[in-house]
This record gives structure tokens, C-alpha cells and sequence, in this order.
């Protein structure tokens, strides 16, 4: 009688759980609703259940069908807000705080993906002064699907600008929101649904993918029955295996080493910053043994110690240990105390120092680290200190190390699942089907360098789905041109850097599309630049004229129109001029190259006549082909507009 009893209770929760309406995440508090476009409200409720929506005095009411899927239209609204919004069925919903204004689908790979607390060192004050609650984000975490399109999001609130939520925020994002902002004073939304790393095809649609063999071929593999779970746990095993084997024979951790009474003089130095593997502390040793520098070629765990003398009158204050970047992980201690992690290479080490931890006199920083793949250390051109109050203490020069433990590098060839192709349209692009946007901004391509000529069709693809699963052909697109990356080439280089920088110029082709360059903004040392205001503010010059139709805007800087040779001289002539061609800092223009028909590339020489550029090379009498900012880090491209904004970098033919 209990069991059965139990059973009826059961049954009968189920039945009221289904039958109550719920709603997808994205229609919640705080909402930011699409102007001047019709609205869908949607959700699920108990089949044939009667559903209504209250809303600005008006009541809009519909029937859900055989799945229980029900929705309702809204008509064009105008800017405005905040409102409520009752949603009743078996069950009543209120939803608080809504705003009609512009949403925006924020999307692409780690730059787009990196929050504000990322950068807000670059800007003081940023994340104190941001209180707004006209500016909104709703981030998705990252996830993955093959079999199905999601109806909703697995996780995801809208949050408004404020020092308590902004550090979370999408950079890019929210610069490029700040700007229409203060502009337009409309309250914009932004869907964060960027994923650091992944690549062009995971964000394309089934039936597209099927156009790539190799690609359909990895998605049908993956849409089987368990294959994600078996794969998830081999790699994880193997993972897990040399991770284990990693702090199980690290003599760093058995003999103690964070002890601050050890005596590590005689340990070996190495220059700081620098990776081992182009350190000449490293490059001119030749011992082998352990713990000594010939193995730090290896893979493994190797420890550092420097030693700082502080005087009394600089204790007492809030103090930071900066480390730049680090190859790969890390953990860092003063005085045996740890004060910070990171868990991979890329995100910058600023780690606070608890009260009390440094002390009058000799004090110890040690840093364990991690290198997974035979070369590590301590990134170039970043800086490394404490800071202490105002005062700045630099760390660069002689630091002691010693190998904890040497070893093979770590399993390499696991599946990233959420890179696989169609993952993420299925997992994060679906469910945004019935919200209506103004946009779509987008950062990514670092990740298809790999296949540059691959990317003109997968982008263009991916642009003409978007639109297509969302019903709106003209569906305004921004993206950002890859940044400068990597070391300057002091001659003509082959790049697949700049061949993916031009397959995105030649994009613009595509209607309702703008570009953002940003090859004057990057950093050679690290593929996440800090400068993501410039990002955000040429992204929304790039808004203001394509979606917000203010057409006296210049949005973009010089990009190729037309070209013709004579007499040795390539005569070009752009589009975007503005009110004029300049170059940057007012020096002879640079990084233009030519070649003759060897294919042999050399600089050139270049001048502006009007809104004409000519190219030349004394020694190259019959020219056939011509570059400009063609290398992995063009950074001394110096062709703009005058408003500003840099010409972007492109061959002919």
C-alpha cells in the first residue's frame, strides 16, 4: 500500500510539474526586448493548455499544441521601460524589469569570450564607474550537442552593468555596447555566446556541414551512442594519468621545497622573462642530468625562487605580485604562503598578497611550474613585479630553478568536443531562434589559421545560416579582422595570418557586412590583446552605419577598390577614404611589397597622391603582384584615414 501510495505522489508531481508553463532562460528578468521588430514570447506548457501573456495593458493569449510548445507574437514596440510581464496558464509567471532596446548576439572564440575583468587593469576606473542599468548581458557557459537543436540554454541570467556584475561581461561587448550607449541612449542587450578556441565549423549547421566531407564525417562519428562518453573517458584517464605522475614524482613536493629556510644558492639561474628554450642562461649548458638546465627542454615541473629585501616602510600596503604570463601553469607562494593559481598559459598572472605575508628583510617568492610540452617559462615583453602600495618593484633578472621532475610531454589528441563541427549551433546558436536581435557582432578566425582558403566558404556559410535559421536575410554581421600576432618579420613573409586576414576582407562582399581592423592594436606575445575598447568602439562605428543608419559615419578605414600598373607603379585607389588618406604619425608609408614574375616579394617604396597610393620598387621593373601588411604581425602598417582608422592589409592579384 506505501509503494503505491508513493507511486500516485509521484506520478502526480510529474504531471504538475509538466503541466505548469515555463519559460526559456533568455525570457527572464531583466530581459532586454528587440524594438521596432516583432518579439516572440515562447515556452512550454501541458498540451492544449490555454497560455496568456499580459503586457502593456494588453493581453495576448494562445494554445499550446501536441508537444506542448506554445508562443506568442508581440508587435513592434518602442524604445522603453522597465515593464512587467505576466505569463498565466495553469500556472502564473511574472517576469520584472524588462527594457526595450537593442539586442546584439555577441559570438566567436576566446576575444570575444574574454570578460572585463580581463582588461580593466588597461582602464582605471572602468569597472568602479560602470553602473548602468540600461546596458544588459546575458553569457552562456560553454557547451556542446550533436543530435539536437537545443530549445534552450543550459545556463544564463541577464545581469546589468554594475562594479558587481561588469567584471563577467564580454570586453568587446561591452565597449561596443558603452558606445551606442552614449550615443543613441537606447538600452542595448547583449547574448554572450562566444567559446575560446573554437573554430568556424563548430558553428554551423548540420546540413551545412554535409558540404565537408571530413567534417560531416567527424559529426556523424559523434552523434553515435556513447562514442562522447567513451572518448570524454579515455582522455580524461590518460589526463589524469600524467597529471598524477607529475605530483607524485615531483622532488619538489617531496623534499619541500616552498620551505623558507632552504638554502637553493646552489641552484641554477635562468633569465627572467624568457622561455627555456631560447634562454642563453639554458642554450650555452650542456649538462643533462636531472636537475640541471639541459632538461628543462623536457616537459615537467620545474621550481623557481627569488629573493627580495623589503624595508619596513614598504609593508602595510595593499601589495600584488605580477608574473606577466606563464608556460603553462602555475602555482605562486611568498614566504611559503600561495597567493595565487592559474591552470593554463594564456590569462595574465596578478595575484593579491595576503595581509601579513611579506615581511622587513629577505622575502621568498617561489613559483612551481608546469610546462606540458617540452618548452616553458616566463613570456617575453610582459611585466613582472610586485607592486606595493605606489611602488613598483621589478622582478626581471636572475632566478634560481631546479627540476622537480622531468618528463615526457603531456597526452596530446584529445577531442575537444565543443570544437567539433556543428557542436555549438546545435548547443548555443539554436536556442536563439525565436529571439529577436538587431545583430550580430563576431570575433574569431585565430582559430582556422590552420586552413585560411577553408575559411572563405565557412564563414560565408556560417553568415548565410545565421541569417537564414533566424529569418532575417539582411541580418546586420560585424566582425573583427585578426589582430597583429607573433614577432615582426623584418623581410616579406608568407603568412597564413594575413591569407586569413584577406579571406575577411574579400567577406565584405557579402551584404550587410562591416569589418573592424585592429592589426595596429594587437600584442606580438600574447593572441588575447588588452585593447578591446578600440575593438568594441570600431565595432560599433561599424553598427552606427550599417544597423543604426547614420550614413555620414566613418566607419571603416581604406580598403582596396581598384588597382592598375603603369610604368613600373601599382596606382591604387580605395574605398573608405574619409576625409582623406594619411599615414600614421606622418612617416613614409610602409610594409607595402612587391614582385616581379619569380614570385619574389620586396619592399616597396609608397606615397599618397589625393586618395591614390603609389607603389613602387626601383629594382623591380616589371611588377606582377603586390602586398600590403602581409605578415603575422604587420604592426608597422601605417596606411589610414584620416578619421583614424587603418587601412586593411591585402594582395593583388
Amino acid at each position: 500500500m506505501k509503494k503505491q501510495l508513493l507511486s500516485i505522489i509521484l506520478s502526480l508531481n510529474v504531471f504538475f510539474a509538466y503541466a505548469d508553463v515555463k519559460l526559456p532562460r533568455l525570457v527572464s528578468d531583466g530581459m532586454v526586448l528587440q524594438r521596432d521588430q516583432k518579439v516572440k514570447i515562447w515556452g512550454w506548457a501541458d498540451q492544449a493548455e490555454n497560455v496568456s501573456v499580459k503586457f502593456q495593458n494588453k493581453v495576448y493569449r494562445t494554445q499550446a499544441d501536441g508537444g506542448g510548445n506554445w508562443m506568442i507574437e508581440l508587435p513592434a514596440m518602442k524604445v522603453g521601460g522597465p515593464y512587467s510581464m505576466q505569463i498565466i496558464g495553469k500556472n502564473q509567471l511574472e517576469i520584472q524589469n524588462i527594457l526595450i532596446g537593442d539586442v546584439w548576439i555577441c559570438s566567436g572564440q576566446s576575444n570575444m569570450e574574454l570578460p572585463v575583468d580581463r582588461v580593466k587593469v588597461k582602464y582605471p576606473g572602468l569597472v568602479e564607474n560602470s553602473k548602468n542599468d540600461k546596458i544588459r548581458h546575458f553569457a552562456v557557459n560553454t557547451t556542446y550537442e550533436f543530435n539536437d537543436l537545443k530549445k534552450d540554454f543550459a545556463t544564463g541570467g541577464w545581469k546589468m552593468a554594475s562594479p558587481e556584475n561588469v567584471g563577467a561581461f564580454t570586453a568587446v561587448g561591452y565597449f561596443f555596447a558603452k558606445a551606442l550607449y552614449e550615443k543613441y541612449h537606447v538600452p542595448i542587450g547583449l547574448i554572450r555566446i562566444a567559446v575560446g578556441g573554437s573554430p568556424a565549423e563548430a558553428w554551423l549547421p548540420e546540413g551545412t556541414i554535409k558540404k565537408y566531407p571530413d567534417y560531416y564525417k567527424l559529426l556523424m562519428k559523434y552523434k553515435q551512442k556513447g562514442i562522447v562518453d567513451s572518448i570524454l573517458k579515455a582522455d580524461k584517464e590518460k589526463i589524469d594519468s600524467w597529471n598524477n605522475n607529475i605530483d607524485r614524482e615531483d622532488l619538489g613536493l617531496k623534499e619541500n621545497w616552498l620551505n623558507n629556510n632552504l638554502d637553493f644558492g646552489n641552484w641554477e639561474k635562468m633569465s627572467v622573462p624568457g622561455l627555456w628554450k631560447s634562454n642563453p642562461f639554458i642554450e650555452n649548458k650542456q649538462e643533462t642530468h636531472m636537475n640541471v638546465a639541459g632538461n628543462l627542454r623536457n616537459s615537467g615541473v620545474i621550481w623557481f625562487k627569488k629573493e627580495v629585501n623589503l624595508s619596513k616602510t614598504q609593508l602595510g600596503k595593499p601589495s600584488m605580485l605580477i608574473l606577466g604570463a606563464l608556460v603553462d601553469r602555475d602555482e605562486a607562494y611568498i614566504n611559503g604562503v600561495k597567493v595565487g593559481t592559474t591552470g593554463y598559459q594564456y590569462p595574465p598572472r596578478r595575484y593579491n598578497i595576503p595581509e601579513n605575508t611579506l615581511k622587513e628583510g629577505k622575502n621568498i617568492i617561489t613559483v612551481r611550474l608546469v610546462a606540458n610540452n617540452r618548452n616553458g617559462g616566463f613570456v617575453p615583453d610582459k611585466f613582472y613585479g610586485m607592486t606595493l602600495g605606489q611602488d613598483t618593484i621589478s622582478l626581471k633578472g636572475d632566478w634560481f630553478y631546479k627540476v622537480g621532475y622531468s618528463s615526457t610531454p603531456m597526452p596530446s589528441n584529445q577531442v575537444t568536443f565543443h570544437y567539433q563541427p556543428a557542436s555549438l549551433f546545435n548547443a548555443l546558436v539554436a536556442p536563439l531562434k525565436n529571439f529577436s536581435t538587431k545583430g550580430v557582432i563576431w570575433y574569431q578566425g585565430e582559430s582556422n589559421t590552420k586552413n585560411p582558403k577553408e575559411y572563405e566558404s565557412l564563414f560565408a556559410d556560417l553568415i548565410k545560416d545565421w541569417r537564414v535559421y533566424f529569418s532575417k536575410p539582411q541580418l546586420p554581421f560585424l566582425y573583427v579582422q585578426l589582430a597583429n600576432f607573433m614577432e615582426e618579420s623584418s623581410a616579406p613573409q608568407e603568412s597564413n595570418w594575413a591569407e586569413l586576414r584577406e579571406v575577411q576582407r574579400k567577406t565584405l562582399s557579402i551584404p550587410n557586412t562591416a569589418m573592424a581592423v585592429i592589426t595596429d592594436i594587437g600584442e606580438w606575445n600574447d593572441i588575447h590583446p588588452l585593447n578591446k575598447k578600440t575593438v568594441g568602439d570600431r565595432l560599433a562605428l561599424a553598427a552606427e552605419y550599417l544597423a543604426y543608419g547614420d550614413k555620414k559615419v566613418v566607419y571603416s578605414g581604406p580598403t582596396l577598390k581598384s588597382y592598375e600598373i603603369k610604368a613600373g607603379e601599382f596606382i591604387l585607389t580605395f574605398h573608405h577614404v574619409g576625409s582623406g588618406l594619411v599615414s600614421r604619425n606622418k612617416e613614409e608609408l610602409k610594409h607595402f611589397a612587391v614582385a616581379d614574375a619569380s614570385g619574389e616579394f620586396k619592399w616597396a617604396k609608397a606615397k599618397i597622391e589625393g586618395n591614390k597610393v603609389i607603389v613602387w620598387n626601383d629594382d623591380v621593373k616589371n611588377p606582377k603582384r603586390l602586398r600590403y601588411g602581409w605578415s603575422h604581425n604587420p604592426i608597422k602598417a601605417n596606411l589610414y584615414n584620416k578619421e583614424g582608422l587603418p587601412a586593411s592589409a591585402f594582395q593583388v592579384p
